[in-house]
């Protein structure tokens, strides 16, 4: 509920740039789809990464030496419903609903390319902000003729956030640990050294770890290991 005692419905505010998304609000997205009814509950997970490192003589397992920690997630179900019993409003079918809602949240945006940019907004509070990796429609009523009534759709996001704000957020101090990263348009293996090290110096010692045959041409979606000065420092 808002302070005003009125009830707030759940936004999803569509955006084709990254960067409205960060400040954009309802006036300035793209798109929106406003919930039936708010859901019950909402789900955020976190996730890292650890790698295996060699199990020591006389030991019964094996240390885990943090990686990096994935995107978050979050995941919620929708409910769309056109007998009327919710909003007093009865429709033939909740096709249109579900097609409208397909369409902001998983078509691609004809100038970008690509699907949209999500923020989730519950009364003033931003909530989420990323992109949709899942949607999942269950129908649960029917007409005799098979025209469903009923349905909830689970959407799944992950975060995500603008590079800048990215690099900002990592600990430049923390260049002892392993790091695994994704290579994006315009990336080149000195600069992705500068911004994990901060220093660019070690683009070799990358190239070689992960057997780069030609460090210059690097491919958009690439994945590149980034080891640890301390373990650099060591095979040195």
């Amino acid at each position: 509920m808002a302070e005003s005692g009125q009830l707030e419905k759940m936004l999803i505010l569509a955006f084709s740039d990254s960067r409205k998304a960060e400040s954009g609000g309802k006036q300035e997205a793209d798109a929106y789809v406003e919930a039936l009814i708010n859901p019950e509950s909402y789900t955020q997970s976190y996730k890292l990464k650890f790698s295996k490192s060699g199990q020591g003589q006389g030991t019964s397992g094996q240390q885990l030496k943090y990686e990096y920690s994935e995107p978050g997630e979050m995941s919620f179900e929708f409910l769309f419903d056109n007998t009327g019993i919710i909003d007093g409003e009865s429709r033939d079918s909740i096709a249109g609903d579900l097609k409208k809602f397909r369409e902001v949240l998983i078509d691609y945006k004809g100038d970008a390319h690509e699907p949209r940019h999500f923020k989730l907004v519950w009364g003033e509070n931003s909530i989420f902000k990323g992109r949709v990796t899942e949607l999942e429609i269950t129908y649960k009523l029917f007409k005799p003729d098979g025209t469903p009534l009923r349905a909830t759709a689970k959407v799944t996001f992950k975060s995500s956030i603008e590079e800048e704000k990215r690099a900002a957020s990592e600990d430049r101090q923390s260049a002892d640990l392993t790091h695994i990263r994704t290579v994006k348009a315009g990336d080149t293996l000195p600069l992705m050294c500068f911004r994990i090290y901060g220093n660019s110096k070690y683009y070799l010692d990358v190239a070689a770890a992960n057997r780069l045959d030609n460090f210059r041409s690097l491919e958009p979606g690439m994945k590149i290991r980034f080891p640890s000065i301390e373990k650099k420092s060591k095979s040195s």
